[in-house]
């Protein structure tokens, strides 16, 4: 069953992980664009749905512990 507990663990981690990646993409690609390497664009333009996906996965690991709704 799950928790509370596993709820605010679940928001946690999806927004720290998604904060992370999402701003460390960012950050290096526009580093990258403003000192003239455009191959910075490859990592700016994902970052946004990169870091959304890290936090669907999160919620689906935790849906796979729930039980099964009749």
């Amino acid at each position: 069953m799950v928790t509370r507990s596993d709820i605010l663990i679940l928001g946690l981690t999806a927004g720290v992980t998604g904060s992370l990646v999402g701003g460390l993409m960012l950050g290096i690609g526009l580093g990258l664009v403003v000192n003239n390497v455009h191959a910075g664009w490859i990592l700016v333009l994902p970052a946004a749905p990169v870091s959304g996906l890290l936090g669907y996965w999160i919620a689906k690991r935790l849906a796979r512990k729930m039980p099964p709704v009749l």
